[in-house]
């Protein structure tokens, strides 16, 4: 007897559960973890605009959950930014979920059929979800795309100064309003 291959609807994820087995981010940021120099550099290098800390200060009991992998170079130049917005708000939380021990919980946020990383996850006090965010800046991504032909060292290269030069401020904009934050006008 043949068993059918009719796909099933994925369940959602229990955000509790995945949130109290996801590392905090001071057991991520190892030093063991690859990448560190650039992770840290990130880190340690990270200005937050006043809007984005008032912004999220409205949002009681929120959490980032960050699917992602230390060797991920947008990860290193995108999740220091979230893991100084948790710092520096009262109440923010964010936790990370090592992509490839959780397969199940990655395939419920491909990008284009891949497992791109990260992706930030935002939750309510509650662990619902509110919406989720990444794999990388939605204008840096289309570059990305336009210019995969392109020598690889060449491309990441270029990848790395279109990060310096954004300092976060897209990535917040975009999370924000991913997971219903009000972004005030102009930013």
């Amino acid at each position: 007897m043949l068993l059918s291959k009719e796909r099933r609807p994925l369940m959602a994820p229990d955000f509790r559960t995945l949130w109290q087995e996801a590392l905090p981010w001071s057991a991520f940021f190892a030093p063991d973890m690859e990448l560190r120099p650039l992770w840290e550099g990130v880190y340690r290098n990270v200005t937050l605009p006043e809007w984005a800390v008032a912004a999220a200060a409205k949002v009681p009991g929120l959490k980032f959950l960050v699917i992602t992998e230390d060797w991920c170079g947008d990860a290193a130049n995108l999740i220091p930014v979230v893991a100084r917005l948790a710092e520096a708000v009262p109440g923010l939380a964010m936790r990370i979920l090592p992509r490839d021990l959780y397969p199940a919980v990655m395939d419920q946020y491909l990008t284009n059929g891949s497992r791109s990383i990260p992706i930030v996850i935002g939750l309510d006090s509650d662990f619902h979800e509110l919406g989720h965010w990444g794999p990388r800046p939605s204008e840096l991504q289309a570059w990305v795309m336009a210019n995969k032909a392109m020598e690889k060292a060449a491309r990441y290269a270029e990848i790395r100064r279109w990060y310096a030069r954004d300092k976060g401020v897209t990535t917040l904009r975009e999370l924000f309003k991913a997971v219903g934050i009000a972004v005030p006008e102009g930013v």
